[in-house]
């Protein structure tokens, strides 16, 4: 012989203390993970700061001769061009570590760079001379025509 039984499942037996206890299970976890948030985060920052994102600048500038100037007089104004926007880009962005500056010249229709301006802050902030850190381009001379100038019209 055998015995027949339903089986009534627990979810349709009503056991309202359960629900209230499960409540509140559910709460005070939730404010342990809140209330540890703050101080978690402190302590992380503490023992392991996030990296500092800072950058290199970079800027082109393209200057024009000037009527009767030679390449010398170029130069200079070049190169104070250069360190004015060095100094420029250096106060304007704290997290600016490196500079790199091309400038360009124009001649007569003619464009080509005459020097690279390449300087970290700690260099600039030691020493803040454009010719100190400059590189100049040895063939920017006959590329603008600034050997042969006397054969180009004048404007």
């Amino acid at each position: 012989m055998s015995k027949i039984s339903a089986h009534l499942p627990s979810s349709i037996t009503p056991f309202s203390f359960i629900s209230q206890i499960a409540g509140r299970i559910r709460i005070v976890p939730l404010l342990v993970l809140l209330i540890s948030t703050v101080p978690a985060w402190f302590l992380t920052e503490a023992i392991a700061p996030q990296v500092v994102r800072a950058y290199t600048a970079r800027v082109d500038l393209a200057i024009d001769r000037l009527p009767d100037e030679n390449y010398e007089t170029v130069l200079r104004r070049a190169e104070a061009a250069a360190r004015a926007s060095a100094q420029r880009s250096f106060d304007q962005d704290i997290l600016v570590t490196d500079v790199s500056i091309i400038v360009s010249v124009q001649n007569y229709g003619a464009i080509a760079p005459v020097m690279t301006l390449e300087v970290s802050r700690p260099q600039w902030r030691s020493r803040p001379d454009a010719q100190n850190w400059a590189t100049y381009f040895k063939t920017s001379r006959s590329l603008l025509f600034f050997e042969n100038s006397q054969d180009l019209p004048k404007k």
